[in-house]
């Protein structure tokens, strides 16, 4: 008697089952069977989509474009000796750069494009009223290792996974930059902790002049394996 009631209620249950999993809609930011798009705000599904990207060079490049953002694809750099660039794009954004536009691993292109406009651009308005401009950089790809010449693991930089960035340039001119501002007070010094906290929830690394000395002048942002954000 009890198996032909269980015959019975099962499926019912199945059928209830499947119904309430229908009825629950992940937004596209929070499905992670759903594309990267660049636009949302960045969520703890942002850095899962985003290590997606390192493993299909085709996506990244689509997640860029769907963004609305320019594409300036490179041939890759067959990597030698721990060093070289699998997807490299120019990376490009609201912002110009300077003294150029770097060359970038495209996740790195891509989660500049979620920090510059959930991150950089906010702290920006909120701390001056006004968007920044230019970016002036110290590079992103090196063939090196973490701590310089001699023996060592390689940096983020061999493979173009990273990028320094050292000041800011507002729409007024004016230029907010490490380490001069970093212990500022007022606005340019809650403006670069907001830029600093703004990268860490998207890049893997975030390392600036709270970490050591040898940042003192810039802000270092990866995409690699390690979480700091200092």
């Amino acid at each position: 008697m009890r198996r032909w009631l269980l015959l019975l209620v099962l499926p019912v249950l199945v059928a209830s089952v499947l119904w309430v999993l229908r009825a629950i809609v992940l937004p596209p930011a929070w499905n992670p069977s759903a594309p990267l798009d660049l636009r949302d705000a960045p969520n703890w599904m942002t850095r899962v989509k985003l290590g997606g990207l390192d493993r299909d060079p085709e996506a990244c490049i689509a997640a860029l474009i769907r963004a609305g953002l320019p594409v300036q694809r490179l041939p890759p750099q067959p990597e030698r000796n721990g060093c070289g660039i699998r997807n490299p794009v120019r990376l490009a954004g609201e912002v110009s750069f300077t003294p150029f536009a770097p060359v970038v691993n495209c996740p790195v292109a891509a989660a500049w494009a979620i920090f510059e406009r959930h991150g950089l651009q906010p702290a920006a308005t909120a701390a001056f009223g006004q968007r920044v401009v230019s970016v002036r950089h110290l590079g992103a790809y090196n063939c090196r290792n973490v701590n310089g010449p001699g023996r060592g693991v390689r940096s983020e930089h061999a493979t173009a996974n990273a990028l320094d960035i050292a000041a800011f340039t507002l729409a007024d001119g004016r230029s907010v930059g490490l380490p001069r501002d970093w212990r500022a007070n007022g606005p340019a010094g809650a403006f670069l902790t907001a830029v600093r906290d703004g990268a860490c929830r998207v890049f893997a690394a975030t390392l600036g002049p709270a970490y050591n000395a040898a940042h003192r002048d810039h802000f270092h942002l990866d995409r690699g394996g390690a979480r700091v954000c200092q």
